[in-house]
């Protein structure tokens, strides 16, 4: 019994002994590793890309809505030449997904920035083509001052988006939805003062160009009128400088305000617009310009979060910048017995090879002004109210080549003796009022309802119907919509939609 005691004793002790000079042998635990540093510099999000000194942020959203009552338009809704009947599409979906990188590193002249956002949207009407979605809104680069690519232009001061989600259905000049090619330098200049110049993607309404009208008939358009084939941008020449934009800005605990304005160049086609196989001349290239001047204020002591916003712009030459999201100002719709139509232009002009009573190009005067204000009930429970108003208007001759091509005329052009008919008026108001009402359930989660009412005030015509040079292709005239020229009475038409939204950020 001892012997077994001692070779069980000894046979341990070897054990021991063995798995020691093993361990012995084995290599040091390695100390972790941090694959991802955090990058503290830029705020929340960022890291530190493996072995370099660039800090990157990824992030993006995704939302679902839907909407009842804008004809499958998420700009102008049905005044984008809709015939309110049958085939009206008035329930709208959309899917959007974007995802984000945000790069940044130091250089000796400040942070080398560089940003992306691309994803999908989608334009639902019940015939979803989901392989046509693809989208993208950002793609700039900053450095030392400079912000180069698309990004939003310097010249907009209300950001509509933040306070509509269906805000391109009534005007305004934000850009930031879809994003603006911009090449700018910004100063600054110290206190939450900046300046900044830019040169910008042109803002293109259309330029309406005529042959020589005479008595009674409806002739050519380069840009055709709301019944027709309307393409934004639609009789100018080619692109040959940017918009100029320059603003001076401040922003401060307060708020902040701006002053800003552009010139915009308009080159028109030839006269004879109708013909293709003859260069027959053309008006002079002219500048537009537009100015405007906006002011937002917190107003924490009614709420906190609470803000007040209102910006004004005035315009000639350069309707684009009222309503960025409309196709070129040309609004219309039928419904039933009744039409309202607008005719937007950055300009008109009428001529013909050799003919006397050529005109230059007649510049189109616009004003606007968009207002909310941002109510917060809870701090997760916020409420917007918004009015936007834009107002398009002719000088005499304008209007009369314009209700000359309408057929609301008598004389003849190159004679000079045209003259409009009575009753016969193209200027015209484009307005609506819309609420939002949004629950934050977290930072990065919301949920969001929304109403807004539209009006246009029409233009008019002579004896208070359709004139035929409004019909264009046809549209409004087709069988079976009853709306057919002479016998559709012009009035002021409005409308009601209504949306539902869900979004989620990836990070807040």
């Amino acid at each position: 019994m001892k012997m077994v005691r001692s070779l069980l004793l000894g046979s341990a002790a070897g054990l021991v002994a063995v798995t020691a000079g093993q361990a012995a042998d084995l290599p040091v635990k390695a100390k972790p590793v941090q694959y991802v540093k955090i990058c503290s510099l830029y705020g929340a999000g960022f890291y530190y890309m493996p072995g370099t000194d660039m800090c990157l942020k990824i992030g993006g959203w995704v939302r679902a809505e839907a909407t009842w009552g804008i004809n499958g338009s998420s700009t102008t809704g049905i005044f984008n030449n809709d015939v309110n009947n049958r085939v009206t599409n008035n329930l709208w979906t959309r899917e959007r997904g974007y995802i984000t990188a945000d790069a940044r590193e130091q250089t000796a002249y400040g942070v080398a920035r560089g940003y992306i956002a691309v994803g999908i949207s989608s334009t639902n009407n019940g015939n979803e083509a989901p392989s046509t979605n693809f989208s993208s809104n950002r793609a700039y680069v900053q450095w030392a001052g400079f912000t180069a690519g698309l990004a939003v232009s310097f010249f907009d001061f209300y950001p509509a988006a933040a306070y509509l989600y269906r805000a391109g259905n009534i005007p305004n000049e934000d850009t930031g939805d879809g994003g603006w090619w911009v090449w700018a330098y910004t100063a600054q200049l110290g206190g939450g003062v900046s300046a900044t110049f830019s040169a910008e993607e042109r803002r293109t309404s259309q330029i309406i160009g005529l042959t020589n009208p005479a008595a009674g008939a409806p002739v050519t358009f380069v840009g055709v009128l709301p019944g027709g084939a309307f393409a934004a941008g639609g009789g100018y020449g080619g692109w040959q400088n940017p918009d100029y934009v320059g603003n001076i800005r401040v922003d401060q605990a307060w708020g902040s305000a701006q002053v800003s304005g552009a010139a915009h160049q308009l080159n028109p086609l030839y006269y004879s617009p109708s013909s293709t196989a003859v260069l027959d001349g053309h008006p002079g290239d002219q500048w537009g310009w537009v100015v405007s001047g906006g002011i937002k204020i917190n107003t924490p002591m009614i709420a906190p979060g609470d803000n007040f916003i209102v910006a004004a712009s005035y315009t000639e030459g350069a309707t684009k910048y009222l309503f960025n999201a409309g196709n070129g100002e040309n609004l219309g719709v039928a419904q039933g017995g009744t039409v309202g139509y607008g005719v937007g232009s950055d300009c008109v002009y009428a001529g013909s090879l050799g003919a006397v009573g050529n005109t230059g190009c007649l510049l189109t005067t616009g004003w606007g002004v968009d207002a909310a204000y941002e109510h917060y009930w809870t701090p997760q429970w916020h409420q917007s109210l918004v009015f936007n108003y834009m107002s398009i208007s002719y000088g005499n001759q304008a209007n009369t080549l314009l209700c000359a091509a309408e057929g609301n005329s008598t004389g003849n052009n190159a004679a000079g003796t045209l003259l409009a008919t009575a009753g016969c008026n193209n200027n015209y108001q484009f307005w609506g009022v819309g609420s939002r009402l949004q629950w934050d359930v977290t930072k990065s989660f919301y949920i969001g309802v929304e109403a807004i009412y539209q009006e246009l005030d029409s233009a008019t015509a002579t004896g208070g119907t359709l004139p035929a040079g409004i019909i264009g292709a046809g549209t409004w005239g087709a069988t079976g919509v009853g709306c057919a020229v002479g016998t559709c009475t012009v009035s002021n038409e409005s409308n009601w939609s209504f949306t539902v939204r869900m979004h989620k950020d990836f990070l807040p």
